[in-house]
């Protein structure tokens, strides 16, 4: 019995030294279950959270569709030699601005001017064989007048009078000629602009031929330019119902407004106008041309590459939110809404262009008067309460450019 007493730890129960610090930790383990149990009845669940919330801004704004293009001078020469002959002199600086009309190259003139030489002396020579036609045939008809010659020869010195101004009239013809050789012995600009590089130096050889002449340089102008690009089918398509509906006029009849931003720079500072579209579209791209035009303070060269913002749809009323304020569920984009109730609720989106590089126009899924979470998205869940703190959404400008994503 007493070994079993001891099994128990019985024994030492009625040991007066164990007996009182056994009670003291009896009596802290109760004090400790009971404030436990009193914490847990009067615990409290924390506040909701605090969170900015905005309405939609709704504003009228325009969109701009942006394409990439190269510009193009509007005119574009390539010089050639129209006759033959050793360069004589060169009167321009490789890369320099030049006027219609000015003097380029000069072309050894000699062989050209004994040839306008001798084309003037045939002509002479078939001006007395015209004189001296005429007189004859002014002699036949008194002759015949008068019966003293036959018809027949009558009928000779008219076709001899004839023959002698059909030779005056080819004499004619090879002065003129002979005179254009010489006038094209010196090379003028066709068209101002400005002017490639001397392709043939003096004293060579060039070769004139109205098909395959020797090149000698090149001329592009500059003001105004154009810049060519290209767009695809289904934009085509948007732009021909923008212009039955009323809403856009279609570039082919109305030089609608383009922005141009160049390589180094910011935004699209430069206005232009359209002035052409293709009349079918490329089947090997599926693509159509259309080009802009634009005035050239000199800063814009032929070639090189740029993007424009051609005006689409609009101007018309849009409701913007703030781009932060999209949550992304794979290819599904939601906004959380507050409800009257501060109760947070999940819309899911159909969002439009940007705005101002940080709004977004919403097509579909939102009301003017609705509250949208900008702040906090990963704090909170469908169905979980907020403390909304309303805030508004800082207005752009005026002319608002809705551009694609």
């Amino acid at each position: 019995m007493k070994n079993f007493a001891r099994s128990l730890g019985l024994l030492n129960v009625f040991n007066p030294s164990v007996l009182g610090w056994r009670v003291l930790v009896l009596c802290f383990t109760a004090l400790a279950l009971s404030a436990c149990s009193e914490g847990d009845s009067t615990a409290q669940a924390p506040p909701p959270p605090t969170l900015p919330v905005v309405k939609p801004l709704v504003k009228q704004i325009t969109e701009w569709d942006e394409y990439t293009g190269r510009l193009q001078a509007v005119q574009s020469v390539e010089l050639r030699a129209r006759v033959s002959g050793y360069v004589h002199s060169i009167h321009f600086r490789d890369g320099s601005q030049v006027k219609q009309g000015d003097l380029l190259f000069s072309i050894d003139p000699r062989s050209y001017q004994a040839t306008l030489d001798e084309a003037n002396a045939r002509l002479t020579s078939a001006r007395v064989q015209l004189d001296l036609a005429e007189t004859d045939l002014a002699r036949a008809e008194n002759l015949y007048a008068q019966n003293a010659i036959s018809e027949e020869e009558l009928d000779q010195r008219t076709q001899g009078r004839r023959g002698a101004a059909a030779a005056v009239m080819a004499a004619e013809a090879a002065v003129r000629r002979a005179e254009l050789d010489i006038r094209w012995t010196q090379v003028r600009a066709p068209i101002s602009g400005r002017i490639g590089r001397e392709l043939v130096t003096r004293g060579n050889l060039v070769n004139g031929s109205s098909a395959g002449g020797t090149l000698l340089t090149t001329i592009v102008s500059l003001d105004p330019i154009y810049l060519y690009f290209t767009a695809d089918e289904q934009a085509l398509l948007r732009y021909i119902r923008l212009d039955r509906a009323g809403e856009r006029p279609s570039s082919r009849d109305t030089p609608n407004p383009v922005r141009m931003q160049l390589a180094d720079e910011l935004g699209y500072p430069h206005l232009g106008h359209m002035s052409f579209v293709d009349n079918q579209v490329d089947e090997s791209t599926g693509t159509i041309q259309g080009r802009a035009t634009f005035q050239n303070n000199g800063l814009f060269v032929p070639g090189v590459f740029a993007r424009i913002l051609l005006r689409g749809r609009g101007p018309y009323e849009a409701m913007l939110i703030p781009d932060v304020a999209v949550g992304a569920d794979q290819a599904t984009r939601f906004v959380y809404v507050v409800d009257e109730k501060n109760t947070v609720q999940r819309r899911d989106v159909v969002l439009g262009r940007w705005v101002d590089d940080r709004l977004r126009v919403v097509e579909h899924g939102l009301q003017p008067d609705d509250r949208i979470m900008v702040e906090g998205l990963l704090l909170v869940q469908p169905g979980s309460t907020v403390t909304p703190q309303s805030r508004t959404i800082k207005s752009p400008g005026a002319d608002l450019m809705a551009t694609a994503e």
